[in-house]
């Protein structure tokens, strides 16, 4: 569902309750497009998170905490300039927009009251933060808008701050029962009559009122008898009064496990689905959105890792092709040998100055005609075919050698890239990106801190990246790798000889450790653990619009214990090898497991 309207009233009442009266604490820019505010107030710390990302426009509070860079962004730290200390006096949605003012005030340097809102606009990709004065002027917004950009409105310091009006919409909260009625009359269907003459009315909230009244949200608006026409009025009067009055019961609708919908009232057009209700909007919507945003995040953030071993594995398969028809060009060697080897033997026969000779075989016992050279002796044509199967032997012995690096770093870039898909934390990327740095894919990453422990600032130690840890519904530990550095780690340093090793035959992936802790364990915790190896490889492709993939995947999983797996001399991170396995197919639906939250 939409972040419509009807939510974001929610969520202001959830906000004006919460944040009035309390002052601004911190402020922190976490991404290009976020910010995190904390404030201090009324006995407690909050933490607000907004952000204006196009894909996923968010405004919550939160419990987390999100890292920020070492340097503050430059509209971070404006607004640190205007906004720190500053008190909430209030929070209001204009015209039942999908914008939210917070409004504040604060001292400036001459000790004079002024009044500055922060405006979130969640509109898609038209979607930002702006701040803006008592005279309604923008100090400066996290997305500059120019003309260029849009001829509507240009969103830039100076510029006069306004939202354009939306023709023919009425504001629900203000609307008269006229209003109604002529939203009625419109020759659309009732669900397009609904959201389309109102402000902040989505589809899906059009469509639950139209079935509320008892009616199908379809039928055009010309079908409808008078007392449909009451039937309607009623139910939308009867929402806008609990609009006005804040009476809200936020919810999360469940297909299985996959929150599918969440709306601000429960609604009776998802009878097939399990209604969940929320504690609160913003529980509703971090629950909601929070691991989404995550991953789409990361998925963005990866996208020149991604470039660049796209890059190395394009030029890795044209250097394999390349090595293939150089092998294949040796083929010929061993008829040079034998050409050799039957000239030797029956060259004497043959007069100087012929052109060919004709001998039996020694392997085929057939009749074969080699040509020689009419200007050399004989026997020296014997030499010279030797000389060429010396050569292409030579060759052929170097470039299987090359292929078979070839075909090790091609391996190697494809874990690499599956790393990428199971990436979910900054310290993640980097530990792919230290990974890639280190076998020379990439120049080597030089940190922040780094450069400002040289300027004598503190240096910041970046997080540790850590494997993912599931718990089988028979209650045992199972640990997914995300990384090669993770795969290495969790095979050869945390797991017991005992444990159990599982990963996708001929893809690439995540190990997977199931530990025993020396109990025996039942079919159920195998067939799981061979779930998250095939849900965590390249047997599952995922996408930034699916990072989950798909559940019907199958593939063969290898599953062994772990004392059995090696690791050769000077392999690359992740690569192992093991001589005796046991396998299964398995799909990629890991729903019934629970992750085990480390923190």
């Amino acid at each position: 569902m939409a972040f419509d309207g009807t939510v974001v009233c929610g969520l202001v009442h959830e906000l004006q309750a919460a944040l009035t009266g309390t002052h601004i604490a911190k402020i922190a820019q976490p991404e290009k497009d976020a910010l995190l505010i904390q404030t201090k107030g009324n006995k407690e710390t909050r933490r607000l998170f907004l952000s204006a990302s196009a894909s996923l426009p968010l405004v919550y509070l939160t419990e987390s905490n999100r890292p920020s860079p070492a340097d503050a962004p430059n509209f971070c730290m404006l607004l640190r300039k205007h906004l720190q200390g500053a008190r909430i006096t209030g929070v209001s949605q204009p015209d039942f927009e999908r914008i939210i003012r917070i409004h504040t005030e604060h001292l400036d340097e001459l000790g004079d009251l002024r009044h500055k809102d922060l405006i979130i606009e969640l509109m898609g990709k038209h979607s930002n933060i702006i701040l803006v004065d008592e005279n309604e002027t923008v100090v400066d917004a996290i997305k500059r808008v120019s003309m260029l950009v849009s001829s509507v409105r240009e969103v830039l310091p100076g510029r006069p701050y306004f939202v354009p009006k939306q023709e023919g919409r009425v504001n629900p909260l203000e609307a008269t029962m006229e209003d109604i009625r002529t939203a009625l009359e419109k020759p659309v269907t009732l669900t397009k009559a609904l959201y389309q003459s109102f402000t902040g009315f989505s589809p899906v909230f059009a469509h639950d009122l139209a079935d509320q009244a008892g009616l199908d949200g379809d039928q055009p608006t010309a079908s409808l008898s008078e007392t449909e026409k009451e039937k309607v009025c009623a139910v939308l009067t009867e929402k806008i009064r609990l609009l006005k009055e804040g009476t809200f019961r936020p919810v999360i609708y469940y297909d299985g496990e996959k929150p599918v919908e969440f709306s601000a009232f429960t609604m009776g057009i998802f009878p097939e689905m399990t209604e969940v209700p929320q504690v609160s909007f913003s529980s509703m919507l971090e629950t909601y959105y929070g691991s989404r945003d995550a991953l789409v995040r990361i998925h963005q953030r990866s996208t020149d890792l991604r470039k660049l071993v796209a890059t190395a594995l394009e030029r890795t398969e044209r250097k394999r092709s390349l090595q293939e028809k150089q092998l294949r060009d040796t083929d010929s060697r061993d008829k040079y040998r034998r050409y050799g080897e039957l000239i030797t033997t029956y060259g004497y026969q043959v007069e100087a100055g012929a052109k060919s000779m004709t001998a039996a075989d020694f392997e085929t016992g057939e009749e074969v005609t080699i040509p020689l050279d009419e200007t050399l002796p004989v026997m020296a044509n014997a030499k010279k075919y030797f000389d060429r199967y010396a050569r292409l032997k030579r060759t052929a012995e170097a470039v299987t050698e090359q292929l078979a690096e070839s075909e090790a770093e091609y391996e190697h870039l494809l874990s690499i890239k599956a790393s990428l898909d199971n990436a979910r934390t900054e310290a993640d990327l980097m530990d792919i990106r230290e990974e890639l740095s280190a076998s020379g894919y990439a120049k080597k990453h030089t940190e922040k801190g780094a450069k400002n422990q040289k300027a004598g600032k503190k240096e910041r130690r970046r997080t540790k990246s850590a494997p993912m840890h599931f718990r089988s519904s028979d209650g045992f530990d199972l640990y997914v790798g995300k990384n090669n550095f993770q795969n290495d780690w969790l095979t050869f340093q945390f797991a017991h000889g005992n444990d159990w090793w599982f990963h996708t035959k001929k893809a690439a992936g995540s190990h997977v450790i199931l530990v025993t802790e020396g109990k025996e364990v039942p079919d159920r915790a195998f067939e799981e653990a061979a779930k998250l190896a095939v849900h965590f490889s390249s047997a599952n492709p995922r996408t930034e619009k699916n990072p989950d993939g798909d559940p019907g995947t199958r593939a063969e999983v290898d599953y062994v214990l772990k004392k059995e797996v090696k690791k050769p001399n000077n392999a690359k991170p992740g690569f192992v090898v093991y001589y005796t396995n046991y396998s299964m197919v398995s799909d990629a639906d890991i729903s019934a497991l629970k992750e085990v939250s480390e923190g």
